[in-house]
């Protein structure tokens, strides 16, 4: 029976991505894409190469496995189940994308954006604290602004597109959400292991003045990733 409010809620989650598409595709759907004088190759913007139709089955447009937690034996406690383009390939250019999200109790989702999409939660199990910053504001008196609420199961939040945004699950129990997202490849940056976790790395110099911290901080976290 829970599963199946879990489905319903997924799908709605679904529907309600889908009203964003036009908003985030078709914009750029990887980092880059580097001209090249070749025929050949097989790389194209916005999307994958199309599957003769003739020979395109249900299979294409059917995932399995939504219903299995996540492992959050992990460093935070957290396990996100995509279903994008790549697990998915009938998303194809339909500008659309879910996933699970597991937590062990104070799991976290750490601070990460989404470069190419909307994402709406939904919490199904569990209590979680949830937020996002804005830009920089255009006033530099200003600092960046922190939305955040607690939700529980039945709760929907939504993180604008391309903005941090983090999920904790302040319960002492496990805790499961499901979301959609405005891209069929949404894409994802993890904000610590972005910038202490490069290869190669990001100069100490640059960061400790980034972070006005001493360089031995820098050094230390660099090496947790």
């Amino acid at each position: 029976m829970k599963y199946s409010i879990c489905l319903l809620l997924a799908v709605t989650l679904v529907g309600l991505a889908s009203s964003l598409v036009y908003a985030s595709d078709p914009s750029p759907l990887q980092d880059f894409c580097v001209a090249v004088n070749d025929s050949n190759a097989a790389v194209f913007v916005n999307g994958k190469i199309c599957k003769d139709p003739k020979m395109v089955t249900a299979d294409d447009f059917y995932f399995s496995g939504l219903d299995k937690p996540g492992n959050t034996s992990n460093s935070v406690g957290s396990r996100v189940t995509q279903v994008t383009v790549n697990q998915l390939a009938g998303l194809n250019t339909l500008g659309i994308s879910l996933v699970r999200i597991d937590y062990a109790p104070q799991g976290l989702n750490p601070p990460h954006t989404h470069p190419r999409a909307t994402e709406v939660l939904v919490v199904v199990e569990g209590t979680l604290y949830v937020g996002f910053v804005t830009s920089n504001p255009a006033d530099p008196n200003m600092k960046n602004k922190l939305f955040t609420k607690i939700l529980h199961p039945g709760d929907v939040f939504v993180f604008p597109e391309g903005l941090i945004h983090f999920q904790f699950n302040v319960g002492k129990k496990k805790a499961v959400a499901f979301a959609g997202l405005s891209s069929q490849n949404p894409g994802v940056i993890t904000i610590a292991n972005a910038v202490f976790g490069s290869d190669p790395s990001i100069s100490r110099d640059v960061l400790t003045k980034a972070f006005q911290v001493d360089k031995n901080v820098i050094k230390y976290l660099q090496s947790q990733f």
